[in-house]
């Protein structure tokens, strides 16, 4: 019988699973997956195929993931950085592991057909998207970086992989202020409340679940109020939403209510988040 697993972060169907998975969950064919990386800005990545249901998450330009199937369209896929399991479109993603030396450390980027500012854009590139250096340039004093193929991105605009930020998390958060709130968004071009705490996390060097009841389980230490009190940078949960604490009375995080990243007083928050979902349901110290 198959161990009860949680579909988000094991990929199992009965036709198909992750070899890894062999014994643990029944399936017709076990596969190791083929390597594959992610060629399009932003990815949608939903629990079915099929483009009319909501999204899960976002895989983003350059990231490295597994490919277990493809059909119709669409790629089952495991992302390797969080092990989020779903279906993009096959379009946005090629063969092969991913290798890049530097990933986007604001926002937003765009990327120009050359070295120049004045280029007619290519794309726009999210924080987190990740690309491969191939050489520098420099065009009326700005520096810029040059990718496969010639395109070019602002050098400082990029940092290299496995450099963490200086900024605290909480810095690089409050860099997405009203940046639309996007279900299932973890992108400069629209994000959710877990994807900001994942992001922010991510970009100073710790990885983080996905989805806010994965963070509320496992993400840092449970805080108790009256021993440790609250302080910048904590997490606090409700049921189904999360948020950085920016000191110990203001929230910031993307919100629902204003259907932006925006920052609040916490107990105006608690307050008008308990009318709808209850009280907050954990503090955590990440």
């Amino acid at each position: 019988m198959s161990e009860k697993l949680d579909r988000r972060l094991h990929a199992f169907r009965p036709d198909l699973a992750d070899i890894r998975l062999k014994g643990r969950v029944e399936a017709d064919h076990y596969a190791e997956g083929a390597p594959g990386k992610v060629i399009v800005p932003v990815a949608a990545v939903r629990p079915r195929p099929d483009p009319h249901c909501s999204m899960d998450t976002e895989a983003l330009y350059g990231e490295a993931l597994t490919v277990f199937d493809v059909s119709g369209g669409w790629a089952w896929v495991q992302l390797a950085a969080d092990g989020y399991v779903g279906y993009v479109r096959e379009e946005a993603i090629s063969d092969g592991a991913g290798e890049a030396t530097h990933v986007v450390s604001v926002p937003r980027s765009f990327v120009y057909p050359g070295a120049d500012l004045r280029f007619p854009l290519q794309m726009a590139l999210s924080m987190g998207s990740r690309v491969k250096l191939t050489g520098t340039a420099e065009t009326r004093g700005t520096q810029y970086a040059l990718l496969d193929g010639g395109a070019a991105m602002i050098a400082a605009h990029l940092r290299p992989v496995g450099v963490a930020a200086v900024e605290d998390a909480v810095s690089i958060a409050a860099r997405f202020l009203e940046t639309p709130y996007l279900w299932g968004g973890r992108s400069g071009f629209g994000i959710d409340c877990s994807g900001l705490v994942q992001m922010a996390l991510a970009m100073t060097g710790k990885p983080a679940p996905r989805d806010s009841d994965q963070q509320a389980m496992s993400l840092g230490i449970a805080i108790d109020l009256e021993r440790d009190g609250l302080q910048r940078g904590d997490l606090v949960f409700w049921k189904g939403h999360v948020g950085f604490l920016e000191d110990p009375d203001t929230l910031l995080h993307a919100s629902g209510g204003t259907m932006t990243v925006t920052r609040e007083p916490l107990r105006d928050a608690i307050s008008r988040i308990g009318r709808l979902y209850g009280q907050p349901t954990a503090y955590r110290r990440p």
